[in-house]
């Protein structure tokens, strides 16, 4: 009985300890992610306004390059380094926070193809290893608290707080969830989506019909196919993130140089498709596309701006991108397997973010948030497949495969 009330004891102080933390975190956190969401919106709504914003993209390379070196951080610095804190690897600069926040305000501001969540992450993670440090939390104390923060974030940018708290424990290691941290990441987001409600930040929300989908096994084998489709997207957007990366690098040591000229490469794109839906996070083309409504190559495009914008050291995220692609993609092919192209954008959006993460659980929480539970189940099995189907590709160098997406005959 001693034993038995010791240990109630401790899980009753670690539960006091966590909710104190978590709250703290997610206050903090909500705060700088509602500044973060309505700074990115109003960078977005003066790029609509203003077009020749673009033509300041060197310009703003420029600064963010410059910035980073003020702050003694290298430009690869990204989320990578979120996740190797989570494990004890690595700790998370300070800096990190105004310098993600500054970049990605710059990039939006200009027309650079890319997303927020990779800046949430990392804003959210380096602000809650600064409290950590100041609280004096132990190494495993610091890994959970930056779990907390990557989940708040994420919450209060795109108002999906479930989905936010399972991506958390569930991004960093593949095949290992970190289920001790779900309470204190749970709490963190729900406070950070609570506060960013409050003051005024509008959560991501999509409406589907219903009947998009008839019944019968004829219709969930064309499903299959599209979230297989998905699967080997995923692969194809991550290698070119990767490879993109790498050859810019390569040609372009100096990062004056390599921003300054994927800054034109972005600009003459533009110029020459004479359409500004790839410049940004692009959330119109995605609503249009939800809505049955995409060019056939959009996602290709939007792949490429993406691609060129990042490798040149812009600062911003994947993910939005990848629902960007996904959605287009499906309402695309879905119509060629005989599906709804609204139901095949909505699908495919959350399948490629599946293949992309290797976050299949919180892509279908991702899903349900932002769609409803109307076809939570369809959502479930894409998720499943294009996971599968993906295989080892990641959006992250730094995440860690303990285990085979199936079982083979060696184990």
């Amino acid at each position: 009985m001693r034993k038995d009330w010791k240990k109630a004891l401790g899980a009753a102080l670690w539960t006091l300890k966590w909710l104190l933390l978590a709250a703290l975190v997610g206050l903090v956190c909500g705060f700088a992610g509602t500044g973060f969401h309505l700074a990115l919106e109003k960078a977005g709504e003066l790029f609509g306004k203003h077009g020749w914003l673009l033509y300041l993209m060197p310009a703003a390379g420029a600064a963010i390059v410059l910035l980073y070196r003020l702050g003694c951080m290298p430009l690869n610095v990204g989320t990578d380094r979120v996740f190797e804190s989570t494990r004890g690897e690595e700790g998370v600069p300070a800096q990190m926070a105004p310098l993600i926040f500054a970049g990605t305000f710059l990039t939006h501001l200009t027309g650079g193809s890319a997303g927020r969540e990779g800046a949430a992450l990392q804003l959210g993670g380096s602000l809650a290893c600064l409290i950590g440090r100041g609280l004096r939390l132990n190494e495993k104390e610091m890994r959970v608290i930056g779990m907390c923060g990557m989940a708040a974030l994420f919450s209060a940018l795109f108002g999906t707080p479930v989905a936010a708290a399972f991506f958390a424990i569930e991004v960093v290691d593949v095949g290992r969830v970190h289920y001790r941290a779900l309470f204190p990441c749970a709490l963190s987001s729900l406070c950070a989506w609570e506060l960013s409600r409050e003051l005024g930040a509008s959560a991501t929300r999509f409406a589907l019909e219903d009947g998009l989908m008839a019944a019968g096994p004829w219709s969930l084998a064309r499903l299959i196919v599209l979230a297989a489709a998905c699967g080997l997207m995923a692969i194809l957007f991550c290698k070119v993130m990767h490879v993109s990366s790498d050859a810019a690098k390569k040609l372009l040591a100096n990062d004056y140089l390599r921003t300054a000229a994927c800054a034109l490469i972005v600009i003459a794109l533009t110029l020459i498709l004479g359409t500004r839906d790839y410049n940004g996070a692009g959330m119109g083309v995605i609503r249009r596309a939800l809505a049955g409504d995409a060019k056939p190559f959009a996602w290709a495009l939007k792949l490429v701006f993406t691609a060129v914008t990042l490798a040149g050291g812009f600062r911003g995220g994947e993910i939005v991108p990848t629902f960007f692609v996904g959605s287009t993609f499906g309402c695309a092919l879905g119509p060629l397997l005989g599906l709804d192209p609204c139901l095949s954008a909505a699908v495919s959006m959350a399948a490629l973010f599946a293949g992309v993460t290797n976050a299949p659980v919180a892509s279908v929480l991702i899903a349900a948030e932002m769609f409803g539970g109307k076809y939570l189940a369809l959502f479930a099995l894409a998720c499943a497949v294009s996971y599968l189907v993906s295989g080892k590709c990641s959006l992250y160098h730094s995440q860690r495969f303990w285990e085979e997406k199936y079982i083979s005959d060696k184990e």
